[in-house]
């Protein structure tokens, strides 16, 4: 049973791990997206970059990458390394969630740019649409929301974070095995916005769609 874990969160980690952001921009433009805008190598710093084309791509390949891993660990869960006497040892979504897990990890801290990463929203919503769809789309309409009212991405992916799990819990009816490793993807994806909330409470956060100002 270990074995089947160790297998399915290496394939989501390395997965997980591969920095589109970093890759698109250094391929299509010669720069290093690190040394532009935040420095981080998701979506919305991508397209804040002047690249909105390749921010779109990003975002895209990140949340792909990220279904990839939780779909590997499902295919994983039918074949004969998940064979006990009196049925599967592990249940699907409990290996699919912790792959989950791994792909985040792997996107947040890449062994490629010496674990420097994302913050893992893109991926997140990857994992999320094959493990947990009902309760994605609940939360991105939180997301939605946040973001038409007040124009702040970072706030709206962190309440979007806070409302999967229990959304999870109650339209999904997930088991506590499985919804523990998604507790600990939101709360990695607010860690990870730890920045943005310090600029929220400063009233110094940029807003979508607004100019920067010089």
């Amino acid at each position: 049973m270990l074995i089947l874990y160790l297998i399915a969160c290496v394939i989501a980690y390395l997965l997980g791990s591969i920095p589109f952001g970093f890759v698109l921009v250094k391929v299509f433009r010669g720069e290093d997206i690190r040394l532009s805008g935040s420095g981080n190598i998701g979506a919305t710093n991508v397209a804040r970059s002047g690249a909105k084309a390749l921010g779109i791509a990003t975002l895209v390949l990140d949340a792909l990458k990220g279904s990839l891993a939780v779909a590997v660990a499902w295919l994983l869960s039918q074949t004969s390394l998940n064979y006990c006497s009196d049925g599967p040892c592990i249940a699907a979504r409990q290996l699919m969630s912790a792959a989950a897990l791994a792909a985040i990890l792997g996107h947040m801290f890449p062994v490629w740019l010496r674990f420097k990463g994302g913050k893992g929203v893109a991926t997140a919503l990857g994992v999320f649409v094959v493990l947990f769809p009902t309760a994605l789309v609940f939360s991105l309409g939180i997301f939605l929301l946040t973001v038409i009212l007040t124009r702040y991405v970072s706030l709206g992916s962190i309440l979007a974070a806070i409302a999967f799990p229990i959304a999870a819990y109650f339209f999904n009816h997930a088991t506590w095995q499985s919804l523990a490793p998604v507790c600990g993807i939101c709360l990695l994806v607010i860690a990870k916005h730890h920045q943005n909330i310090g600029r929220l409470l400063s009233g110094t956060e940029h807003r979508f769609g607004a100019e920067k100002q010089l």
